[in-house]
């Protein structure tokens, strides 16, 4: 008989909370959720103040057996699921199942998966947090309810398979805004004028722009404009009127949350959301470490929050002072947004000793570059100031105004280890002026002007969009990841080079829900329903009548749609390719592994075939047609439509005109497929042993 039961919801968890405890703490997963709505139906008893229906899953009966004994063969249960919401409401149903009372200091939670945050947590029980676990079943009830209540009018009126979502059709809504925005969008044409100027003391060209006439700033619209400004100053003196020496600081971003850590990952590593918060977890959970054991190496992934306790803050410090000396460390404290929950600290390592490089080889690849990404924006976020020397001068020209600047890095600071942006190097490029002195005349090399529209907003990427979701107050960081997977699964957007579109069904669905149910889909309710469910985890909120003042006016809405709208036709795309058994051009289609062709005149004619994707650039070996595929994980590579029999031509790059095919490009792919072969058969070598192994024993 074990004295302690402690139910995570990870066996990777369960492994690593094992070794900071006794052998008399036996330590057991749930495997995430165990009890849940049903899947045949809504699950909702709305005669009965909106009473959930909750069923144990299926495929979970010998799990809660298991669980059932091992509870009642120990002394005391502890229920460990993860510190939000979701992992409140976890504990609340394994309580149900295991016959546990609410009012019993069951629950334990801990940031980090740390021997002393374990200890702690189990010296301080608590009682099931009851307002945390009613704002996450209401969040599931009204979720359930929009869905299962629109879903059914998008079948009748649209096609069957369709389904809407509270904050998944929002998403979709800010991308069809969008792509309607750049769709709409005119160009305006604007100029800028450039003059390249000598300073004769230090010999050096420097780059001045065009401000504007009189100190005043102009801008230009029309060559017109830009013709008259040439010939005005032509042959004029360029004088520098004013130069002002200034000094400019940068300071760290703070810590990641979710979101952050979602956006700079994409940006950074190129990792999808989805991506990115299975790593975490991974990482969360516990990675194996020679002399070490199974470690967890960052505290918890799901947060808003930017704060670090002072022990983290403690370890950052001894860490800067020891590796970059004391004018690299500034204590610094972040605020957390005010919509924040605040309930976890920032996402950061658990131990600042085990730095990326020490650990690389126990790490996988994405483990190794999101470890290190989490590491070095943390440690940064203590450091001191990045300082840059700043320069910046005004110079006349027959009472025309060029103005000119550049900046010097002066001291790295923080920029030592971390820069947050695109490439982390967008401060590093510094731009020189030469020592220019006030009435000092410099000389004109040449002046180049350039003509330039304006564009339109750009499409929302995966961190893009999480951003703006943010902002608006739309979801929480638990959400992002399954919000966008779940839309770009229903096929009612697209990803294309990174960039999110609508499809043709995800505008129509888009129109009918925006046309229909507008009080409901829409930025503003959605944000007003999160700080609702904030308002239940608080305390100061009943989730059911949250949900009743919803249902009332939405019934109505949907009685009336199902009157009224009319059915709208879902019109097909056509390909260019005839079907080759009746001659009907084929059309379209979406399947379960993504488009095919299939013969419109179904059923008559069942053809169907592959999608291929081709490019508007030939061949550059052979003339023929080059194909898009897809690698298993989405990548993207693209081949001869004639390889391999009589054309060999194959690349990761998307050829251009004119342009020669490097062949490393195919040995590069054949390279990965060999590696892929052989990984898969040591894989299942080391199964067999250890299936050997297991009947030896």
């Amino acid at each position: 008989m074990a004295d302690k039961l402690i139910i995570v919801e990870s066996p990777a968890k369960a492994n690593t909370i094992k070794k900071f405890l006794g052998g008399s703490t036996k330590v057991v997963a749930s495997m995430g959720h165990i009890r849940d709505l049903p899947k045949s139906k809504m699950g909702i008893d709305i005669e009965h103040d909106f009473e959930p229906e909750y069923i144990n899953i299926r495929g979970k009966g010998d799990l809660i057996k298991s669980l059932k004994k091992d509870a009642k063969n120990a002394k005391k249960v502890y229920l460990a699921t993860d510190p939000d919401r979701e992992g409140e409401a976890i504990a609340w149903h394994l309580a149900h199942i295991l016959e546990i009372n609410e009012k019993e200091l069951v629950r334990i939670t801990f940031n980090e998966i740390t021997k002393g945050a374990v200890q702690e947590a189990i010296k301080k029980p608590r009682t099931i947090d009851i307002n945390l676990t009613d704002a996450q079943q209401a969040r599931r009830v009204l979720d359930r309810i929009v869905g299962y209540k629109i879903s059914p009018v998008l079948w009748k009126k649209v096609r069957r398979g369709l389904s809407a979502g509270r904050v998944q059709s929002v998403a979709v809504k800010l991308i069809v805004d969008r792509e309607e925005e750049i769709e709409k969008f005119i160009p305006e044409e604007y100029w800028n004028i450039y003059a390249y100027l000598l300073c004769q003391k230090s010999k050096k060209v420097f780059e001045a722009k065009f401000y504007g006439k009189d100190n005043k700033k102009q801008e230009l619209h029309k060559q017109e404009e830009v013709n008259e400004i040439l010939k005005n100053i032509e042959n004029g003196r360029y004088i520098v009127k004013e130069v002002k020496n200034g000094e400019r600081k940068r300071t760290p971003a703070p810590p990641f949350t979710t979101s952050t850590m979602q956006q700079e990952a994409s940006r950074k590593l190129g990792f999808t959301l989805k991506k990115t918060m299975s790593v975490a977890q991974t990482l969360y959970e516990g990675v194996k470490i020679p002399e070490k054991g199974t470690v967890g190496l960052i505290t918890y992934m799901r947060t808003d929050s930017t704060r670090i306790s002072e022990v983290a803050r403690s370890a950052a410090k001894n860490h800067i002072l020891k590796t970059y000396g004391e004018q690299y460390y500034n204590n610094r404290y972040y605020k957390t947004g005010k919509d924040s929950q605040d309930a976890h600290e920032a996402i950061r390592p658990t131990y600042v000793e085990i730095t990326p490089d020490e650990i690389k080889d126990s790490l996988t690849n994405d483990q190794y570059k999101l470890y290190k990404l989490i590491y070095n924006r943390f440690i940064a976020s203590q450091m001191s100031n990045a300082i840059f020397d700043t320069i910046n001068a005004t110079i006349d020209v027959n009472n025309y105004t060029f103005k000119a600047s550049g900046q010097n890095l002066k001291f790295k600071g923080f920029m030592i280890l971390y820069v947050e942006g695109q490439d982390g190097k967008e401060e590093e490029n510094e731009t020189n002026l030469p020592l220019l002195e006030q009435n000092q005349e410099v000389i004109k090399q040449k002046l180049d002007p350039k003509q330039s529209f304006t564009e339109p907003p750009p499409r929302y990427t995966e961190a893009s969009l999480v951003k703006a979701l943010e902002e608006k107050g739309i979801g929480r960081p638990s959400t992002y990841s399954p919000t966008i997977t779940t839309i770009l699964e229903r096929r009612y957007i697209e990803k294309t080079q990174k960039q999110l579109a609508p499809t043709e069904l995800g505008r129509i669905v888009n129109k009918l829900l925006i046309e229909n149910f507008s009080d409901i889909i829409n930025v503003e309710f959605t944000a007003k329903m999160e700080n609702q469910f904030d308002q239940i985890a608080e305390g100061n909120r009943n989730w059911k009548n949250t949900i009743k003042d919803f249902y009332t006016p939405f019934e109505e809405t949907i009685e009336k749609v199902e009157k009224e709208l009319e059915h709208v036709k879902l019109v097909e795309e056509v390909s260019d390719v005839p079907c080759d058994k009746c001659g009907k051009m084929m059309v379209i289609k979406y399947g379960r592994y993504g488009k095919f062709l299939a013969c419109p005149g179904y059923p008559e004619c069942k053809n169907a075939k592959p999608f291929v994707e081709t490019i508007d650039v030939p061949c550059p070996k052979c003339g023929a047609k080059v194909q898009i595929r897809k690698t298993k994980k989405k990548r993207n590579y693209y081949i001869c439509e004639n390889n391999p029999k009589s054309c060999d031509y194959i690349s990761w790059n998307k050829p251009k005109l004119g342009e020669k095919w490097n062949e490393e490009d195919r040995a590069q792919i054949e390279d990965t497929k060999k590696r892929k072969k052989t990984s898969k058969k040591s894989t299942t070598k080391k199964k067999a042993t250890t299936k050997s192994k297991k009947k030896i024993k």
